[in-house]
């Protein structure tokens, strides 16, 4: 029964070595019938060895006919390799250590950072150079992808008094724009009024701001921070009334007058608005009343006398 079952599954191979390929062929190995395809580039295979835990590279040449094998089984991993530094070569000095070196002062280290990356934002130069060189360099965006126009620097401060909606009747219809009242002063005796329009608020604010730097007149003031003597100023239909005041009074004013004077750097005195209400005219009254203004000083000067005269 054994021998039946043995020569039957021979019949069976020698029949599929028959019918299949010659590559996939069990027959034993010819030249004649067996084809090697070469492959067009050579083949890498790692297998894991059983005896190391690191891999094996299996690499087959095509142009050779034998096997190119490399193994790294006889490396041992907790080898512990000696160092064995190089030789210094003579004449060598070794550099002094960060710690032996003295230490720097703030002004220093505030000289060396400005040398290096510029003026700094904090309001002080220690090279001298100017502060805000950097923000003159940046290009700064604003709404829409607009560029931004920078605030001028120069010591005045801005103050808006009034920003309106005004239109101008054309062939095609109406024009709609802004009209801004802008005061400006350093509050040192330098103040000026300036109007704008525009189509957008900024752009008015802006030429307003423009518009009064060009109109800066200088306030006469005594060393209580006050008027030296009283004034009326009239612009159109605004008439205003200004009066000294003793120290710590105050500003008594309202509208566009108290602006100015804030502006102006009055701390003592009394405004008051007589005529209309306009907020531009009666600035510009008050700007009027200012410029009547003398000093005791310049009087006597131009009179050729002495100051203590002038209330003999």
């Amino acid at each position: 029964m054994a021998m039946s079952t043995s020569s039957s599954s021979l019949s069976s191979l020698s029949s599929l070595s028959l019918h299949t390929s010659p590559r996939l062929s069990l027959s034993p190995f010819s030249a004649a019938t067996t084809s090697i395809t070469k492959p067009k580039r050579p083949i890498s295979l790692f297998l894991s060895s059983t005896s190391s835990s690191r891999p094996t590279t299996v690499i087959f040449n095509a142009a050779a006919a034998d096997v190119e094998t490399s193994f790294f089984d006889n490396e041992d991993p907790e080898f512990d390799g000696v160092f064995e530094p190089p030789e210094v070569p003579e004449g060598f000095v070794p550099p002094p250590s960060f710690d032996d070196e003295s230490s720097e002062t703030e002004d220093e280290i505030a000289a060396a950072y400005e040398e290096l990356y510029g003026p700094a934002y904090s309001g002080e130069s220690v090279l001298g150079n100017d502060i805000y060189v950097m923000d003159s360099n940046v290009k700064k965006t604003g709404a829409f992808g607009k560029l931004k126009k920078e605030k001028i620097r120069d010591g005045f401060e801005e103050r808006v008094v009034q920003v309106r909606r005004v239109t101008k009747v054309v062939k095609g219809g109406k024009q709609l724009h802004f009209r801004a009242i802008v005061v400006v002063g350093d509050k040192q005796g330098q103040v000026g009024v300036g109007v704008g329009k525009a189509k957008e608020v900024i752009g008015a604010v802006q030429k307003s701001a423009v518009n009064a730097r060009r109109n800066i007149i200088s306030v006469p003031m005594t060393k209580y921070l006050t008027f030296p003597h009283r004034s009326e100023g009239d612009y159109g239909a605004a008439k205003v009334m200004l009066r000294p005041a003793s120290p710590g009074t105050g500003v008594i004013a309202g509208g566009s007058v108290r602006i100015v004077l804030e502006m102006a750097g009055v701390e003592n005195a009394l405004g008051k608005q007589l005529g209309s209400k306009n907020a531009l005219n009666n600035a510009r009254a008050t700007v009027v009343g200012i410029q009547k203004m003398r000093q005791f000083s310049d009087v006597a000067r131009e009179r050729g006398i002495p100051m203590e005269e002038l209330w003999k």
